[in-house]
């Protein structure tokens, strides 16, 4: 091929109208992340001011994020000429054939849908689900995190919290107590009852205005058995229970009441030589 009939201008003339179209796309591209940038940060400072739930902000932020994202792409591509309706189809038999291929994990993001929605759980709670108990740390789209009082992270699917049968111990403001207290059977049940709300009284902590419960509830085989129930504030409950069990056991040893305990009796006898 001859040099000379090479005609340049021609090859000029077609590759500037793709050049422009390149970089009209790129412009568009780089510009979309700014702009998707800036409202996502508007969004998340919305939802702050009006005191929105965590859990919900962080949900709402990234479903709007993914879906700028995706108009952005698809606006890049039809400024390259590209048909935009093909890419579409492509991509939903594309998120079709892998949800099939997915579908544990598609059923993780519909119970983290639910979660959102429904409101069973949210950050800070301390709930009991599929075996093991812990405070929320994050409910995320596919998977919920707990961390154990002893500071261990455990994160459990999605479809098993929604699975399951949650407890949630952070919803209701109070709590009630309930203690089984063991006295022996040559016990005055009289003064048994009597120390035990001598013990409610001294804690200002117990919602006193709600009643402190004491009844014999069992006559076991090695002890008459006493229930011991109060009211407290959710955030004093363990520090409460704690308390009580101590001061009963100290105060039963001060005016003697008998707490039984299991005890083996071992006979020896000798043997004739």
């Amino acid at each position: 091929m001859n040099v000379n009939d090479f005609d340049f201008q021609k090859y000029v003339d077609l590759a500037i109208p793709y050049g422009i179209k390149i970089v009209l796309a790129l412009v568009i591209f780089v510009v979309g992340l700014s702009v998707i940038k800036i409202l996502s940060g508007m969004l998340k400072r919305t939802m702050t001011a009006r005191n929105v739930d965590p859990t919900i902000e962080k949900f709402v932020g990234s479903i709007a994020y993914y879906l700028m994202f995706a108009f952005v792409v698809i606006a890049s591509l039809g400024q390259l000429g590209v048909q935009t309706a093909s890419v579409i189809a492509i991509l939903g038999a594309a998120g079709l054939a892998v949800g099939l291929a997915l579908q544990g994990t598609l059923s993780n993001f519909a119970a983290g849908v639910m979660m959102i929605l429904l409101r069973p759980i949210k950050v800070g709670d301390y709930i009991e689900v599929a075996g093991v108990g812990g405070s929320v740390a994050e409910v995320a789209i596919f998977a919920t995190t707990l961390l154990t009082p002893d500071n261990k992270t455990i994160v459990i699917a999605n479809s098993q919290v929604m699975g399951d049968t949650i407890v949630n111990y952070s919803t209701q403001p109070q709590r009630r107590i309930d203690l089984v207290i063991g006295v022996g059977y040559g016990a005055s049940l009289e003064q048994v009852k009597k120390e035990l709300q001598l013990i409610a009284d001294a804690d200002q902590r117990i919602l006193h205005d709600k009643g402190v419960t004491i009844g014999v509830v069992e006559l076991a085989d090695s002890s008459v058995n006493l229930v011991f129930r109060t009211w407290v504030n959710t955030a004093d409950y363990w520090g409460v229970r704690f308390d009580l069990t101590e001061r009963i056991k100290n105060r039963f040893d001060e005016v003697g009441i008998e707490i039984p305990f299991p005890q083996m009796a071992v006979h020896t006898r000798a043997l004739m030589p």
